[in-house]
């Protein structure tokens, strides 16, 4: 078994690269995970681990291949060498090189009730992250991000969906495209906007229903205000008029939930 113990070897830094730069990621076509249930939860999702990095002092072959269901190409490291790579202060002694998915909107299955979130331009990956979990809490069919501001595959999306990317179908596109992708599906469009809106607990979600939500900071653009089925608002009783991207789109995710009776 091949076992690396140094920082400094260059495959040690090019993985470190893989980590930091969406480039690399794109180049390579794979990405790092960190964790058991994380891997576990990539494996189920269907993706292809190519390589598990591993600290033999806390998991063992055995317990490796109980996490990918079969063999794959094993590296033992040091300590040094998972400091280096690892973004966590817990320590769980795993990471796996796997390979990205498209995410392309063709890609995606859909039944025949729909229950979509899309986020525009999302900024922060502990949003996007919040945004998966709730999305995986919910079974909703999928998640579309509009306008990407990174990839899919950064590592704080990564570590802050804790595992919630690999279990939710995931596209990403420009708004104009995702607005298509909708109507063609005869999707109702139902954006979270302070223009022109009502509030959103007297919509009808029953029907296929694609939630749209955008930046606290600047809202939705005008595209999806003037496509929507119909504008929504969330009522705020307080001083302020907008809160996080991702307790909001809970709140309408799970409105539609409760409207369909959990189904």
């Amino acid at each position: 078994m091949k076992q690396i113990t140094s920082a400094q070897n260059p495959f040690i830094k090019s993985l470190v690269l893989l980590q930091e730069k969406s480039k690399a990621r794109k180049q390579s076509g794979t990405f790092l995970i960190e964790g058991q249930r994380e891997i576990e939860l990539a494996v189920k999702g269907g993706f292809e681990i190519e390589t598990i990095l591993f600290l033999p002092d806390l998991i063992s072959e055995s317990q490796i291949i109980k996490l990918t269901h079969k063999a794959v190409a094993l590296i033992e490291i040091s300590k040094e060498v998972y400091q280096k790579l690892a973004y966590r202060d817990t320590t769980e002694g795993i990471l796996a090189i796997a390979k990205t998915k498209s995410l392309r909107l063709s890609d995606l299955k859909l039944s025949k009730k729909p229950l979509i979130l899309v986020a525009e331009a999302p900024e922060k990956p502990g949003n996007i992250g919040a945004m998966l979990r709730t999305a995986d809490a919910a079974n909703i069919d999928a998640v579309i991000i509009a306008n990407p501001k990174s990839d899919m595959y950064n590592p704080n999306i990564v570590r802050s969906s804790v595992g919630c990317l690999f279990t939710n179908q995931i596209a990403t596109g420009t708004t104009q495209e995702i607005i298509d992708f909708l109507k063609q599906n005869n999707i109702n469009i139902y954006a979270a906007t302070l223009q022109n809106s009502t509030s959103y607990h007297t919509q009808d979600y029953n029907k296929p229903t694609a939630l749209v939500v955008g930046t606290e900071a600047t809202g939705l653009s005008e595209e999806w205000r003037d496509n929507a089925t119909q504008n929504i608002i969330i009522p705020m009783q307080g001083e302020i008029d907008s809160m996080n991207v991702s307790v909001a789109a809970a709140i309408l995710i799970f409105e539609a939930k409760r409207q369909r009776k959990f189904e």
